[in-house]
């Protein structure tokens, strides 16, 4: 479906060679979802076997079979621009929370797993957007590890294009991107995740260089 996005911490796991899945554990997949293909989302649930929606969260698809899991419908709108700006798409089928930061995503190259076609972003505007997003405590922790997962799949280009779309923005949200990879730099390890004490120089290196693009 046209623009449709797996994100999150499963966009490295796909992006490793082979799709080999060992970068990050993951509980749940996020499917970002354009505004403009709201509707088309909404009548596709029906299609949906094994997973049922969440009475707490109406945007949050719980598995009902041990080898699911759970799936989260994220809203994206290329209209905001304002990395802090979010509202919420009113619906009874399907409500979404609408982020401006990830209107830096950009469709990649599809990966192939199994016969299926997945939808992933570019790397570069899904490590923007985790750097961009202020979050706290296990969750921004898990958030900042994904950053390094990524880093870990990212090629030149891709690091190219980080500091070029960091170049357009705000000094405030700029700043929080550097204070967030200082963060991923003095991290200890999380269980699932990947241990960030190898590649401290590399976190340090990509923090240096974004610094200068960033003056």
């Amino acid at each position: 479906m046209e623009g449709v996005l797996v994100i999150g911490s499963e966009v490295p796991n796909l992006l490793e060679p082979g799709a080999g899945s060992t970068l990050v554990v993951s509980q749940d997949v996020d499917i970002g979802v354009p505004v403009s293909s709201h509707e088309r989302v909404k009548a596709a649930l029906g299609e949906l076997k094994g997973l049922r929606q969440s009475e707490r969260e109406p945007s949050v698809w719980l598995p009902e079979a041990p080898d699911l899991i759970e799936v989260n419908f994220i809203g994206i709108d290329p209209a905001l621009r304002d990395t802090m700006e979010s509202y919420v798409l009113d619906d009874p089928r399907l409500p979404l929370l609408v982020f401006g930061a990830l209107s830096y995503l950009e469709r990649g190259a599809p990966v192939e797993v199994e016969g299926m076609t997945i939808p992933v972003p570019r790397p570069a505007g899904l490590i923007l957007e985790k750097l961009m997003t202020d979050r706290s405590g296990v969750k921004g922790d898990r958030d900042l590890l994904v950053v390094l997962a990524l880093l870990l799949v990212a090629g030149p280009s891709d690091l190219d294009e980080v500091a070029r779309l960091l170049s357009d923005l705000s000094y405030e949200t700029k700043q929080g991107v550097f204070n967030n990879l200082t963060l991923l730099s003095l991290t200890e390890p999380v269980l699932g995740m990947p241990d960030p004490r190898p590649h401290r120089q590399k976190i340090a290196q990509m923090l240096a260089r974004l610094e200068q693009t960033g003056r």
